[in-house]
């Protein structure tokens, strides 16, 4: 609990700058949409079956909140993220010069490697930093950091069903914000990882590791990257949805009522998603973290209500 009272304890950013952020955002109009899908490869993410939600009109970040965004707000309260305060957090052995000199991992997933003093504006660990990737999404951030920012900008995480609304971009029974290929016509749309995961990351895409928040073309609402490069927080606990069929009008469908004490949702898929592993890199695809948890592929995007 410390960590929350730390990022309730933000104090505000001035109106002006409030505003200005607010302005970047793009306005979803609301009303019914059809969210989740018939099925899911992974039922322990408990995917949402195919359902009518209503939401009210709101706003959303067409992009994730990029490294500058995050160095404006710690420059201006002095906040420090959770991997700061613990001295550490998780990097994917590929990115790392010498994995072998990071021999800690969690169980089952060798590929993550805690790196000490590794945190938002150090991915990698001491020698790394931002030169050059100012515009891409802030990484190793927990619920707790995004939570932080959030109460600074005076902005809100968006819940699942606006993030997904905003995912879909108009579009229904789709599995990407463009359609139902990976690749239309040919061509990479999104940032996942290619070649054998988790020993070779290709590139074919045109990167390794995370990409520019505006690296691939927005979808019908404007929105970029909400498949693939990080995983983003949304603000609801994790738990089971409701079952099919249409819900009452609800806005903003916040399930935390039901949902674990504790964890809380991700969605989105990251630069790590691949078909042999972690085909989460779907529209509808949702996972859960512990909201102190902070990895090399974890961002957050901003929302608010009109």
């Amino acid at each position: 609990m410390a960590f929350l009272a730390r990022a309730n304890a933000v104090r505000q950013a001035p109106a002006e700058t409030s505003e200005e952020l607010r302005a970047k955002l793009r306005p979803i109009r609301g009303g019914f949409f059809e969210m989740g899908a018939r099925r899911s490869a992974f039922p322990g993410d408990m995917d949402s079956p195919r359902r009518k939600v209503k939401l009210s009109p709101y706003l959303i970040s067409p992009f994730a909140v990029s490294n500058a965004d995050y160095a404006r707000f710690a420059d201006a309260t002095g906040y420090r993220t959770v991997a700061e305060a613990e001295g550490w957090s998780y990097v994917f052995h590929l990115l790392l010069k010498d994995a072998r000199a990071h021999a800690t991992t969690p169980p089952g997933l060798p590929w993550w490697r805690k790196v000490e003093r590794a945190c938002w504006s150090a991915p990698e660990g001491p020698g790394s930093d931002l030169t050059g990737r100012e515009n891409h999404p802030v990484v190793h951030i927990c619920w707790y950091d995004a939570l932080a920012y959030c109460n600074w900008s005076r902005l809100d995480l968006p819940t699942e069903a606006q993030w997904e609304c905003a995912a879909r971009g108009g579009l229904a029974r789709r599995k990407f914000p463009w359609g139902n290929e990976m690749t239309p016509d040919g061509g990479f749309a999104m940032n996942t990882f290619q070649g054998s995961f988790p020993t070779r990351d290709s590139g074919e895409d045109g990167w390794i590791g995370t990409a520019p928040v505006d690296a691939f073309a927005s979808n019908g609402f404007g929105m970029h990257n909400m498949t693939g490069n990080v995983w983003e927080w949304a603000a609801d606990r994790f738990g089971p949805l409701p079952g099919g069929g249409r819900l009452p009008p609800i806005d903003p469908c916040d399930l935390t009522a039901i949902g674990e004490p504790d964890a809380r949702v991700q969605r989105g898929g990251s630069y790590l998603c691949h078909v042999s592993y972690c085909d989460r890199y779907h529209v509808h695809s949702r996972t859960r973290n512990d909201p102190d948890s902070s990895t090399g592929n974890c961002g957050f995007r901003v929302a608010a209500k009109i």
